[in-house]
């Protein structure tokens, strides 16, 4: 009988509910997500925004957390923290830790820093050092 390590193959997609799809497509797409996909479900619009093996679901809902939920953020692997953090710092996101912060997780660390989407989700940048 397979196991879940058989069947699953990874993260497919994260879903963001969200009161303004036009300002959340926005914000990610200058973060460098392209729209693949943008149907509409039950007379409201959804789009699929994928960068890398990325996909985020954001899609138009009357019931949205406006905060930080179950899921408290989701992380973009990064292969240059300092690089991307000027990046995202020229666009004036607001940051929500004091710069790149460095953890002592897997093998030599990792350094990360954490801004907020428009719909009060974090949006954490990450590099395996």
């Amino acid at each position: 009988m397979p196991t879940f390590q058989d069947l699953i193959l990874g993260l497919q997609h994260i879903g963001i509910p969200t009161h303004s799809l036009e300002k959340t497509i926005d914000f990610y797409q200058s973060l460098g997500f392209s729209i693949i996909h943008a149907p509409l479900h039950d007379h409201k619009r959804v789009a699929f925004l994928k960068l890398g093996d990325v996909v985020i679901e954001a899609y138009e809902s009357d019931e949205t957390a406006a905060h930080t939920g179950a899921i408290d953020h989701f992380a973009l692997n990064v292969s240059d923290i300092q690089a991307v953090h000027s990046l995202v710092r020229s666009l004036g996101y607001q940051e929500l830790e004091n710069g790149i912060q460095t953890l002592p997780f897997f093998s030599h660390g990792v350094s990360y820093f954490t801004i907020q989407g428009p719909n009060a989700e974090k949006v954490e940048f990450a590099q395996y050092l």
